[in-house]
């Protein structure tokens, strides 16, 4: 397969029917889409302030993800329908690459299958996950998996984390798509050194050995920033941004929340504020069912504002 430029893209390494491995890797593809029915978290926010919102990642997205982990052993019927792998489970490294693998008791036996698993707060200011992903592919199977979850909170400034529909890709498939994206689309190549230093490394590196790809020249630290690679992960994440919270899609409520963080007047904040209920009501006029919702909702909008600029 070729880019618009007729240069080769990467492919996706084939999984042998034979091996017991791709059964199991791909029923843990179902349970990791099956998450959304199923989480739940004990955890229930209230109070928080508008201009503290963005910063909400940092205090739960290692929670989020711990949960996600236990979510996971949960849905071993989903995953282990037969029980061949009764005597494994998910645990979490997180200071290990892939930093969630299935294991057994026995630490000296290898992962059989590994998650580099990334939580993403919807209403982050970035309007797309942060995660740098610098993994070779030589650190990784063609079993092991990629997968970001985006979550938020059920009344959105407050209640429990609730999670969206994730991204899954093969993790290995993933590597090459980003090096490909780094060496072919990052602009005008012909000004800079577009190589890339490939360490000597093997799936599920030991903690302190180097398995990042590293590259010659890196002035914006963008590497790894997979969110933006066509053909692998930006799709996913510009219709992450159309996801519902409360009626709303998220991409009008980060709109609305960076007119906080960014200390605005209020003369600008309350026309912005106009700006984003008129993008609003012209999606309710493409389903008119959610018109009601919407208006009742953008008043909802208009008093944090009052409540905020007082």
């Amino acid at each position: 397969m070729t880019d618009y430029d007729g240069k080769e893209l990467p492919e996706h390494y084939d999984l042998p029917d034979g091996d017991e491995r791709t059964e199991l890797r791909n029923g843990i593809v179902r349970a990791l889409y099956a998450l959304p029915m199923h989480f739940t978290s004990p955890i229930n926010v209230e109070g928080i302030e508008v201009n503290d919102l963005f910063s909400i990642n940092t205090l739960l997205g290692g929670t989020i993800e711990a949960q996600t982990v236990m979510l996971l052993n949960s849905l071993r019927s989903i995953w282990d329908p037969q029980g061949k792998w009764a005597d494994k489970e998910f645990r979490r490294y997180p200071e290990s690459f892939p930093d969630v693998r299935l294991v057994g008791s026995n630490k000296d036996d290898a992962p059989l299958i590994g998650i580099e698993l990334k939580g993403w707060y919807l209403l982050s200011k970035e309007s797309e996950p942060s995660l740098r992903y610098k993994a070779s592919a030589d650190a990784v199977t063609e079993w092991d998996l990629i997968c970001c979850v985006p979550w938020g909170l059920s009344n959105v400034l407050s209640g429990k984390p609730v999670v969206y529909e994730p991204y899954v890709e093969q993790a290995k498939f993933a590597s090459d798509m980003r090096t490909y994206y780094w060496n072919h689309r990052k602009g005008d190549n012909s000004k800079r050194d577009c190589g890339i230093h490939h360490p000597e490394t093997t799936p599920y590196p030991k903690p302190g050995t180097q398995y990042v790809d590293v590259p010659n020249q890196d002035g914006g630290g963008n590497f790894g920033r997979i969110a933006r690679v066509d053909g692998l992960m930006a799709d996913w994440a510009n219709e992450s941004m159309d996801t519902l919270m409360a009626g709303i899609e998220a991409k009008y409520w980060v709109s609305f929340f960076k007119l906080f963080s960014e200390g605005k007047p209020r003369e600008e904040i309350e026309a912005e504020l106009d700006n984003i209920a008129r993008k609003v009501r012209q999606a309710g006029r493409r389903n008119p069912r959610e018109s009601m919702i919407e208006e009742q909702l953008l008043a909802h909008l208009d008093a944090i504002v009052k409540l905020s600029l007082k």
